[in-house]
This record gives C-alpha cells, sequence and structure tokens, in this order.
C-alpha cells in the first residue's frame, strides 16, 4: 500500500513537473520570436533609406509618389490638395476665357446664328441691337475683349502655378531623402561657463564667458 502511494506522488510531480517544463518552454518560444519580430522590425527601419534620385524619379512620374517612397504619407493631403486648387483654377478661368472669346468673335462677326454674346449684354442696353448707338457697341465690344484677356492671363497664370507647384514637390522629396537619416535632437539649449584664456603675445592671461549652444 505504502509504494502504490509512493508510485502516485512520484507520477504525480513528474506530471507536474512536465507541465511546468512545458509551460517554460511555450515562454521561451513565444519571447524568442517576439525579439526576433522586433529586431526584425528595427532592422528594416534602421535599414532603409532612400535614394534621392529615386525620389525625384518617382515625384517626377507622378506627384505625390516620391513622398510615398519617403515614406512621408502625412504630405499626400497637401500634395492633392495643392493640385485639386490648381486644377480648378484652370478649369474655371479656362471656361470663362471660352465664353468671353466666343461671345466676342460672335459680336464682332456679326454672325447671326451666334449669339452667345446675348448673354453678356447688360441689362440698360436695349434688346434689339439695331438700336444700339455706335458708343454702346464699341464699349461693349471693348468690354468683352477686355473679360476674354483677363480670363486668358489667369489661364496662363495657373498653368505656370501649377508646374511650379509640380517642382517644389519634386524638390521637397528629393531634400526629404537627402535628410532622412538626419539627426533632429530635442536638446536644444545654451550653457554658459566660465574659461580661462591663457596668455599669448598680443593679450594677457584673462577670464571669459564661453557660451555652448547644442543642437
Amino acid at each position: 500500500m505504502k509504494v502504490r502511494i509512493s508510485l502516485i506522488l512520484i507520477g504525480f510531480c513528474l506530471f507536474s513537473m512536465g507541465i511546468k517544463a512545458q509551460e517554460v518552454q511555450i515562454i521561451e518560444i513565444d519571447s524568442v520570436r517576439n525579439a526576433n519580430t522586433m529586431h526584425n522590425s528595427m532592422v528594416d527601419t534602421m535599414a532603409f533609406k532612400p535614394n534621392s534620385t529615386r525620389a525625384i524619379l518617382y515625384s517626377a512620374l507622378f506627384p505625390g509618389l516620391g513622398q510615398i517612397y519617403n515614406r512621408k504619407y502625412w504630405k499626400l493631403p497637401f500634395v492633392y490638395g495643392c493640385f485639386i486648387g490648381c486644377a480648378y483654377a484652370i478649369n474655371w478661368n479656362n471656361s470663362q476665357y471660352t465664353g468671353y472669346k466666343a461671345a466676342f468673335m460672335g459680336f464682332e462677326d456679326a454672325d447671326e446664328t451666334t449669339d452667345s454674346w446675348k448673354a453678356y449684354v447688360p441689362r440698360s442696353y436695349p434688346e434689339n441691337l439695331n438700336e444700339w448707338s455706335g458708343e454702346q457697341r464699341n464699349r461693349f465690344s471693348s468690354a468683352l475683349k477686355s473679360k476674354k484677356d483677363y480670363y486668358r492671363n489667369y489661364r496662363d497664370m495657373s498653368i505656370i502655378i501649377t508646374i511650379g507647384v509640380y517642382a517644389v514637390w519634386i524638390i521637397d522629396a528629393y531634400v526629404d531623402a537627402q535628410l532622412f537619416d538626419f539627426d533632429v535632437s530635442t536638446d536644444l539649449s545654451m550653457r554658459v561657463a566660465p574659461v580661462l584664456l591663457e596668455k599669448t603675445a598680443a593679450n594677457p592671461r584673462s577670464l571669459g564667458l564661453q557660451l555652448s549652444f547644442t543642437f
């Protein structure tokens, strides 16, 4: 009977030790896996260094690709916001220019089939063109031409601004790639300390202040 009880106790102890050993082994395996995952993540982050030439090419190929390549995802709303605004300005000014151009040409040619200019006639003018005076005709023609040139200039200016914005974001991608691993320290401070100036042929030995900037 004592032998049977002893065997049961020994078996229970071995079973408990086996479970603990298995738990320790599982914990060690999980710890090794987590450590390897963190190590691989850190190595991937530290190993990444964008190439400035590629950043320029990607950004020139399509707006925003350079910023994506540099992992500057937070800049994408600004990139596409700028281009959406430029596209809207080009489209608006071009549509106005096209309307005033057609009205001006139709009015100058006295083409009866083209009456787009009637949409721009002031309310104070007679409805019948034959009732207009020479001064009214000249004034209306000058107004159409002035508006046509005005919107054409702003359309061209919008195109130039769009090209400039395109170039700015290409330069931004290049600068980001160049300064990707630049150490920006949060310790911006100034330190003042006394310093002993050694005696020279021109100046005697004296005390002074030394300014040290940390950035």
